[in-house]
C-alpha cells in the first residue's frame, strides 16, 4: 500500500497548477512557521514522510521496549563505577549524574533514530540529552496539512500526523509534579536554556510561543544570563521553576564554573530541569555497546532482549580486547538469555581492520557528525587511518552496518517555483516522552549521515491508511 500511495503523491504533483500552489505555500510557510535553521529552509521538500499505520504499531512497540531497557541500564549505572565507565562517563559527568533530579524517569524527553525498510527496523542512535525538532516538526505538519497537493492526496487515503509540542509541555509538568511532590497551585515558569545565537533558536522561539498562549510564563535564555540567591533561579526579574534544558552538558562544562547558577540551583533542588544531566548516562553513544554485549544480558528480560537482538546494531567499545561477533549477521536469537546466536570470538581491533564493509567507527560522545568513519566509503588505507584515529582517541565505538532507508522526495531547488526528484536518506525519529512515543518526524539527506546541522533537512512523519 505504501509504493502505490507515494506514487500516487508524485502523480498529483504532476499537476502543474496543483504543484505551482502547493510549492508556493510551502515556500512561504517555512518563512512564516519560523522553520529555517542557519538560514537555509529546513524542510525544502514537496511531499511529507508516509509511514503505515501497521509499520508504526510495530515501530512504536519496538522504541518502548528498548526504552524500558535503557531505564534499566540507567538504575544500573547510577549505582555502578565500572558501567558508568563502561559507558564513558568522565569524572566530572559522574558528578552531575549522580545528582538527583527529583523525578525517575532518566530522559523525559528523548529521540529514537531509526531505519524503517520494508524487512527491518533499525536504530542508530538515541538523543537523550536534549533532543531537538519537536516545534519544528509541528510547524512542518501545519504547513502540510495545508498544501493543496496533500488535501487531494487525502481524499483517497486516511492521514494524521502528530503534534508534539502539548506532549512537551505535558512531560515538563508531569515532571514537576513529582520533583515538587504534588501538584502546584500556581502555574509554574519555564526557562528554555540554552547558550546564545544558535541555530535553533527559531525552535525555542516556537516553545516559548506555545507555553505562553497555554498560559505558563515562559522565557529563553543562556547560563550567563542566571542569577541563583540560595532559594531561586531568576533570569532578570523572573523567578524559574522549570528549566527546559536545551543545553548540552558537553557545552556547558567549559564555562560551568564561571557560570555556575544553574548547576547551583540544580544541586540545590530550587529547580526542575528536563532532560537532567542524568539523561547523559543513556546519550552516550556506548549505551548500544552496553545493550549488545552479552555480559550486561542479565540487566534485561526476555522480551528486552529479543528487541535488543532484533533492533539495536552490534556495537562495542573501541579498544584492544577479544570478543564476541555475530558470524551470520543475523539478529534474530532463539533463546534471548543465551549468548550471541551463531557468535564467534575475534580480536576486536583486527577484525575492524578485516571488515571495513560492514562497520562504522563513530565518537561516544559527539554529535552533528562529527568524527564519524564510514567504512563502506573508505579506502583501506584510509580505514587504517581511521583506526588509528579512533584508538588515539580512546573513546570511540565500532557499529555494524544497518540497512538504511531511501526514498526519491520531491525537493525544492529555489526560490521560483524550480524543484525536482531526488534521492534522499530517510531517517525516521520517533519522539518518547516519559518512555512513550508520541511524535516523530523524519530526516532526509542526500549523503550518508542524516543529520539537519549537516546540511541535512527534515519534514514531517505522516501515518497513513486505507481509507473505509
Amino acid at each position: 500500500m505504501l509504493k502505490q500511495a507515494v506514487a500516487y503523491y508524485n502523480e498529483l504533483l504532476e499537476d502543474e497548477e496543483l504543484a505551482a500552489s502547493s510549492f508556493q505555500i510551502l515556500h512561504d510557510g517555512l518563512e512564516h512557521n519560523k522553520l529555517i535553521f542557519g538560514g537555509r529552509p529546513l524542510s525544502p521538500y514537496l511531499r511529507p514522510h508516509f509511514v503505515t499505520e501497521s509499520d508504526w504499531k510495530s515501530a512504536t512497540e519496538a522504541c518502548e521496549t528498548i526504552w524500558s531497557a535503557l531505564q534499566k541500564v540507567k538504575d544500573a549505572a547510577v549505582a555502578d563505577d565500572a558501567l558508568l565507565e563502561e559507558l564513558g562517563v568522565t569524572e566530572i559527568e559522574k558528578e552531575l549524574v549522580r545528582i538527583d533530579p527529583g523525578y525517575k524517569q532518566v530522559s523525559p524527553t528523548a529521540r529514537l533514530d531509526s531505519f524503517l525498510t520494508e524487512d527491518a527496523y533499525s536504530f542508530v542512535e538515541l538523543n537523550g540529552e536534549s533532543p531537538a525538532g519537536i516545534a519544528f516538526a509541528d510547524s512542518a505538519t501545519e504547513i502540510f496539512e495545508s498544501l493543496p497537493v496533500m488535501k487531494k492526496f487525502a481524499e483517497r487515503y486516511s492521514v494524521r500526523g502528530f503534534d508534539g509540542r502539548p506532549k512537551m509541555l505535558q512531560v515538563l509538568l508531569d515532571c514537576y509534579t513529582e520533583f515538587n511532590g504534588g501538584k502546584p497551585e500556581t502555574n509554574p515558569t519555564i526557562a528554555i536554556v540554552d547558550l546564545k545565537d544558535l541555530p535553533t533558536v527559531k525552535e525555542f522561539e516556537l516553545f516559548r510561543d506555545y507555553f505562553q498562549v497555554q498560559g505558563y510564563t515562559a522565557v529563553i535564555c543562556s547560563p550567563d544570563q542566571l542569577e541563583f540567591d540560595g532559594e531561586k533561579l531568576f533570569f532578570e526579574s523572573v523567578a524559574i521553576d522549570i528549566v527546559y534544558k536545551r543545553l548540552l552538558v558537553n557545552e556547558y562544562l567549559p564555562i560551568m564554573d564561571e557560570q555556575h547558577a544553574l548547576l547551583d540551583a540544580y544541586r540545590a533542588g530550587a529547580i526542575c530541569m528536563v532532560n537532567s544531566f542524568r539523561g547523559k548516562l543513556v546519550h552516550k553513544k556506548a549505551i548500544f555497546a552496553v545493550l549488545t554485549n552479552e555480559r550486561y544480558s542479565h540487566l534485561f528480560d526476555e522480551q528486552e532482549l529479543s528487541a535488543i537482538q532484533k533492533h539495536v546494531p552490534w556495537t562495542r567499545k573501541f579498544r584492544e580486547e577479544r570478543t564476541q561477533v555475530r558470524s551470520s549477521g543475523s539478529h534474530e536469537i532463539q533463546n534471548p538469555k543465551s549468548k550471541i546466536q551463531n557468535a564467534e570470538e575475534v580480536d576486536l581491533v583486527s577484525w575492524t581492520r578485516e571488515n571495513s564493509s560492514k562497520l562504522v567507527l563513530k565518537p561516544n560522545d559527539d554529535y552533528g557528525g562529527h568524527g564519524i568513519y564510514i567504512g563502506w566509503n573508505s579506502s583501506e588505507s584510509e580505514w587504517d587511518e581511521a583506526i588509528k584515529a579512533a584508538l588515539s582517541d580512546g573513546d570511540y565505538l565500532v557499529q555494524e552496518r544497518v540497512k538504511t532507508a531511501k526514498e526519491m522526495f520531491p525537493m525544492m531547488f529555489d526560490d521560483l517555483g524550480k524543484w525536482g526528484m531526488v534521492e534522499q536518506l530517510v531517517d525516521l525519529d520517533p519522539l518518547l516522552f516519559n518512555g512513550v512515543v508520541g511524535a516523530a518526524f523524519t530526516r532526509l539527506s542526500s549523503s550518508e549521515l542524516a543529520n539537519v546541522s549537516s546540511g541535512g533537512g527534515m519534514v514531517p512523519t505522516f501515518i497513513i491508511g486505507e481509507k473505509e
